[in-house]
């Protein structure tokens, strides 16, 4: 062991010895308080205790867990553990914090005036503790009965030891070296976990996950309006296809209908009246187009298309109602034929009737005859007008169906182009926020391996030292006499 002036300052003694190891260490940053700290698990008994070393040994200081500051080193640390059972992992903990910085350790078994096999409980105590730590193998143990039932206390082999212990001029020696133990033993360690990056590796693995999570949710969202955008385009060009042809078939079928009720007196005017109902369809599909792509426009959060210049008016070709000259020749034969033989039968009539009538009969039966020849004519031209105006609307309505679906698909195409743009410029514009979100990640995560490169270089510079710093400690705590 070092020769140290034990005439001199003890404390003054250590921290030149460790400074002579390492000239950048001249405190262990703690503050000695000659008091004696008593603590332990909870009912374990140490309240009554320190009541009665305060009685037996009022020259001394006795003072509880809460009444030390972290930075602060009592004397001497008396462990008080209760006699019920053997002293559990959790307990280790406390002596360890207690005697971070204190040599001197006393463990203490309470309650020995109600449980007869305190002694074999205190040895227990011994070999658990010692198992724990080496530096408390040589722990003197004690049973003590600080507030039996009946008689006094006993606190007798305590407070000899105490008093001996205390007076003993190597304590605050022995003090200070272990405090120097603890502050070189967490100044390694910390200078390990520094190098080795263990306090920011929960920050880094973090920053990469969010970083993942930020490339991944991009392409994901990006993916996903890509899809949802090409759906719904093919979806709008089937359903307004349908509309559109569904819009045709029910015109056809309104002026079908009209046409099979047609008269003379009406077919000037429905040549206007079907090409009125042609541009109305046409408009009714542009609107349909127009709010059809708007509201997928919306769904998917994008700037609806424009509409286009509305098309121009439909004009509608005449009906091919052409002169039927020779099949009006026809007719008139076919007709004259029919009334003369309804003129015969008419005159034959009022001949079998009154003979004297057949005169008049020829005269009425003529008559009828013409009536019904005319009739024949009209009717039979009628029926052929209504079977031309009737194939005219198949050949205009085929021709708007095939109008509107160009125009459809060509307003389908355009609109499309236009989403898609659209829809550039926004993953543009995600993109580049997402950028500015992986490099400002990627600048944290540079900063931590900087400063961890930094931490190792410090580590590898310090550690020598400070460990053979520690040697000497440990050197010396173990060639003096033990706690």
């Amino acid at each position: 062991m070092t020769d140290v002036d034990q005439a001199g300052d003890p404390v003054a003694a250590v921290d030149a010895l460790v400074a002579g190891v390492d000239p950048g260490l001249s405190t262990p940053g703690v503050q000695s308080r000659d008091v004696v700290l008593v603590t332990g698990p909870w009912l374990a008994g140490a309240t009554g205790l320190i009541a009665a070393l305060r009685d037996r040994l009022p020259e001394h200081e006795f003072v509880e867990a809460e009444d030390i500051k972290p930075a602060e080193a009592p004397a001497a640390v008396v462990f008080v553990v209760s006699a019920v059972a053997p002293i559990a992992e959790s307990d280790y903990a406390l002596i360890d914090v207690a005697a971070r910085h204190t040599d001197m350790v006393i463990g203490a078994v309470s309650k020995i005036d109600v449980h007869r096999n305190w002694r074999d409980v205190l040895a227990e105590d011994r070999s658990r503790l010692g198992a724990h730590a080496e530096r408390y193998l040589d722990v003197p143990w004690v049973g003590v009965a600080a507030t039996p039932d009946m008689g006094e206390p006993t606190v007798d082999e305590l407070v000899e030891l105490l008093a001996s212990r205390l007076d003993d001029v190597d304590v605050k020696r022995r003090n200070r070296l272990r405090a120097w133990e603890s502050r070189l033993r967490n100044a390694i360690s910390r200078h390990d976990k520094d190098g080795a990056g263990a306090d920011r590796q929960a920050r880094v693995t973090a920053l990469r996950e969010r970083r993942d999570t930020v490339q991944r949710e991009r392409r994901v969202s990006k993916s996903e309006r890509t899809i949802a955008l090409r759906s719904q385009i093919q979806q709008a060009r089937v359903q307004l296809a349908y509309f559109a042809r569904n819009r045709c078939t029910s015109v056809r079928s309104e002026l079908g209908e009209d046409a099979s009720a047609m008269t003379r007196r009406r077919l000037p005017e429905f040549e206007t009246y079907v090409g009125t109902r042609v541009n109305e369809v046409v408009g009714e599909v542009e609107a349909g187009v127009t709010a059809h792509l708007s509201d997928v426009a919306t769904e998917l959060e994008l700037t609806a298309p424009q509409p286009p210049a509305p098309p121009p008016r439909s004009t509608v070709p005449p009906p091919p109602l052409k002169s039927r000259r020779l099949e009006t020749r026809l007719m008139m034969v076919l007709g004259a034929g029919f009334g003369l033989g309804v003129a015969l039968g008419v005159s034959r009539l009022f001949a079998g009737l009154a003979p004297g009538l057949t005169i008049a009969g020829l005269v009425a039966g003529g008559v009828v005859g013409l009536l019904l020849t005319v009739w024949v004519v009209g009717m039979r031209g009628l029926l052929s007008d209504r079977a031309v105006l009737d194939r005219w609307i198949n050949e205009v309505t085929a021709t708007l169906q095939s109008t509107l679906e160009e125009r459809v698909a060509t307003r389908v195409l355009a609109a499309e182009a236009t989403l898609t743009a659209d829809l550039a410029r926004r993953d543009e514009a995600e993109a580049e926020v997402t950028a500015g979100q992986v490099s400002e990640i990627d600048a944290e995560l540079r900063e931590h391996a900087v400063a961890t490169a930094r931490a190792a270089a410090l580590r590898d510079r310090r550690l020598p030292a400070l460990q053979r710093a520690l040697d000497t400690v440990r050197a010396e705590l173990a060639g003096g006499p033990g706690v």
